[in-house]
């Protein structure tokens, strides 16, 4: 499957795509264009929350940094139960 429909080609094929977005493992989404250029990305419901989840966090001020700390944190130096 491409991952780049006409807006023909996408209205043809709206009720397969979530079963070939699924199978994908690599460009989970689809740009629809009209005309040539680019109008739509359809993409699956759980990776728009994920998307959603990740803009939520970095709006939150220091979360950013605090994410980048931890990420090179090792693993021992960790706490075991949240603080939160």
């Amino acid at each position: 499957m491409p991952t780049s429909l006409t807006m023909a080609e996408a209205k043809a094929q709206l009720g397969k795509l979530p079963e070939i977005l699924a199978r994908k493992r690599k460009h989970r989404s689809i740009t629809v264009r009209r005309a040539g250029k680019p109008v739509l990305t359809i993409l699956p419901y759980e990776d728009w929350r994920a998307i959603q989840e990740t803009l939520r966090l970095l709006s939150i001020p220091g979360m950013r940094e605090s994410i980048r700390k931890g990420m090179k944190t090792p693993i021992e130096k960790c706490s075991k139960e949240p603080s939160w």
